[in-house]
């Protein structure tokens, strides 16, 4: 009888740890971190061979299921030229300057306080053929909101002030800011008819306070610079705009145009992937 017992105590023990076991191995499966490159992060770049497309850490062909973008064709000699507005200092207008005498389209990603504070600057980029597009109400890390009602109203309420402005609908362009993202923002800006737009050339330019010099500027900008770059800058930058006008005269030079991001889609031409083409770098 006593042994009979004992080995009732052991069998229950072993489905016990069996149970235990399976557990653990359930919980340590919904505890991974998703291996998708557009699960979620910062978006960043890897830069192999000078000249040479970067890879991004998600794909031409992954991104552009939900309607985003980082790269244009790469077998084409045609540049993206981007920049991103969160507020006015002053340089905006030397750069429209620019853009108006080298007569290369642009898209300006603004945000609320943007339109509400220089609405005679957003006027002018699109009275000169620029496209401006949406960098959401707020600026807020767009990757932490999981609603859709909110998500949607950041970029409702932007399209609002821009209406209320130049008097017709805001194009379709979506920039998530600081390049913070997960695969649901994309989703949910598709559901709302947008396209997403990354960028794969960019440079630090965004520190009011420690510029670049020019010499720094170009030694990033004309080596990395490839088929296809869609080119981020920042209109707060006072190299930017001190830079500008060299920095497009160099890249004719080297046989470059520019284009509308909404050549992008409205072509129906698939990027071309690049995702074997280089390594990322530190």
């Amino acid at each position: 009888m006593q042994a009979y017992v004992i080995r009732i105590h052991w069998g229950a023990m072993l489905r016990t740890v069996i149970v235990s076991a399976l557990l653990v191995a359930a919980l340590a499966y919904t505890l991974q971190p998703l291996t998708t490159a557009t699960a979620a992060g910062n978006w960043g770049l890897g830069f192999g061979q000078e000249g040479q497309p970067p890879t991004g850490n998600a794909g031409s062909a992954e991104l552009l299921q939900n309607d985003a973008y980082y790269i244009g064709d790469t077998a084409q000699k045609t540049l993206y030229l981007t920049f991103d507005a969160g507020y006015e200092n002053g340089y905006t207008a030397t750069i429209l300057d620019t853009l108006k005498k080298q007569k290369v389209p642009a898209t300006f990603f603004v945000v609320g306080h943007y339109i509400e504070s220089a609405p005679d600057l957003v006027r002018r980029m699109v009275d000169e053929g620029h496209l401006v597009g949406n960098h959401t109400d707020h600026h807020y890390d767009m990757s932490k909101i999981s609603n859709f009602e909110a998500f949607s109203q950041e970029i409702a309420v932007l399209e609002q002030k821009y209406e209320a402005v130049i008097g017709k609908p805001m194009p379709k362009l979506y920039r998530p800011p600081q390049g913070k993202y997960n695969e649901q923002n994309l989703q949910f800006a598709k559901r709302l008819g947008y396209h997403t737009f990354f960028w794969s050339l960019a440079y630090v330019d965004w520190y009011v306070d420690d510029q670049p010099t020019a010499e720094q500027a170009f030694a990033k900008l004309i080596p990395r610079v490839h088929n296809g770059a869609i080119l981020l800058l920042h209109s707060t930058s006072a190299t930017n705009a001190q830079i500008l006008d060299e920095l497009l005269t160099r890249y004719k030079e080297m046989g470059y145009t520019f284009g509308k991001l909404t050549d992008l889609y409205q072509t129906k031409k698939q990027p071309a992937s690049t995702d074997a083409d280089c390594f990322f770098i530190t």
